[in-house]
């Protein structure tokens, strides 16, 4: 026999789904803007950076220009610059970002380069894989937030870049959550590592091109940095107004509301809690066998997030944690975007479980991507989830002044 839950609340969700991008849609209205990204420039330059190197690419399949051709085929066609790529080196997620998990050395079939993982036996370049390359060049999609590892990428082949005395070009790309959405705690030194770089916060609203520069100083990398800026593209521009090709950066990663929820939900990741992988709209629902999910969603729109409504949702993941059981869980409608702050309402749904579910709710996990002692126990004594973000309000107003010389837009 078929639930209430399992036909009656998937087609509310539906229609409040629709209702909600039929409000955005008619009261905002996307405005499409020409944004080139940093290798749309480097294309009208003729390659004029590049020319006569041999290059190693550190990319993905988000690499691609304005026309949807890839990095690696417009550098291959680029034969009167004299230009030759000797290796590619990948990410987490791998060259085409369809592995979810440790990733090996590949050939790339079109060209019979060889792929270096840097998620697999080593994140870092040996020497060995730096010869014969006169220049580094970075050229993936980010989104936004810390725990997003391909920033960590970035910055240890800058490291690397830095000690071999090679230059390293970044050809920037927009923030898809927009240059303005800066929120969380700074990451503790202990927490440091591949979801941590350094010491800046959650959701730090910087584009992979300012993130670059920011590192390069404030972390005392000083490697033979530029970047490449994006042009035609504003600081409160958010990703479907740019006019560029979405393309998933990760497995997970399908849709701008992914994105936006992304620093919201994943600070479940580590808990006892599936975020929606092996479904398919992972960071938009969450869920476990344990959870009361109506009283759960009863609570979360009692304390009136701004920007979000919650249903209650039952799903069955297909992979990943809980694989082939039934969660009950929470769908999240994005009402309104501009007014969504995701890391506050990450809080309150962190503290809303941690009160509803004390015995079952792995909390401490928390831990693992907030990355932030003071903040955890923060949401450990607050009687008000509101109050929880003054943890790291002073610490966070540091940073955006720290950051403002890195800034590339306006």
């Amino acid at each position: 026999m078929l639930s209430y839950r399992s036909v009656i609340l998937p087609i509310i969700v539906s229609l409040l789904t629709v209702g909600c991008q039929s409000v955005r849609e008619t009261s905002n209205p996307p405005q499409i803007r020409p944004v080139l990204t940093g290798l749309d420039v480097l294309e009208r330059e003729n390659f004029a950076p590049i020319k006569n190197k041999r290059i190693a690419i550190i990319t993905n399949q988000s690499a691609i220009d304005s026309q949807g051709r890839h990095l690696l085929d417009v550098l291959v066609s680029a034969k009167s610059a004299g230009i030759t790529v000797t290796k590619i080196f990948s990410p987490e997620h791998g060259l085409y970002g369809a592995v979810d998990h440790t990733v090996g050395d590949t050939v790339e079939p079109k060209t019979g380069l060889h792929v270096y993982s840097l998620y697999g036996q080593t994140r870092r370049p040996s020497d060995a894989m730096l010869q014969d390359v006169d220049l580094l060049l970075f050229d993936i999609q980010d989104v936004g937030a810390r725990f997003y590892t391909f920033e960590s990428t970035m910055g240890i082949c800058m490291q690397e870049a830095a000690k071999h005395h090679i230059p390293y070009l970044v050809l920037d790309r927009p923030n898809p959550i927009t240059g303005t959405r800066i929120g969380g705690p700074i990451a503790d030194k202990k927490y440091f590592g591949f979801t941590a770089f350094g010491p800046h916060p959650l959701m730090h609203g910087m584009t992979i091109g300012e993130l670059a520069r920011y590192f390069n100083s404030e972390y005392n990398i000083h490697a033979d940095l530029t970047v490449i800026p994006c042009e035609n593209w504003h600081r409160n521009q958010w990703f479907d107004s740019t006019g560029l090709l979405w393309i998933n950066p990760s497995p997970n990663m399908r849709n701008l509301t992914q994105a936006e929820l992304y620093p919201c939900t994943c600070l479940l990741e580590a808990t006892n809690i599936s975020v929606g992988r092996g479904t398919d709209q992972p960071f938009e629902f969450f869920g476990a066998p344990w959870i009361d999910n109506i009283k759960l969603s009863d609570s979360l729109n009692n304390a009136h997030i701004p920007g979000l409504r919650f249903t209650p949702f039952d799903f069955t993941p297909t992979e990943s944690k809980f694989k082939g059981q039934l969660c009950h869980g929470i769908y999240i409608l994005v009402t309104n975007r501009d007014a969504l702050h995701p890391v506050d309402a990450g809080m309150t749904i962190v503290w809303t479980l941690h009160h509803l579910f004390p015995k079952d709710f792995e909390s401490e996990k928390v831990k693992r991507l907030l990355q932030n002692d003071a903040a955890y126990n923060a949401m450990l004594t607050a009687t008000d989830p509101t109050t929880i973000p003054q943890s790291w309000s002073a610490d966070l107003a540091t940073f955006q002044a720290k950051r403002e010389p890195y800034l590339l837009y306006k």
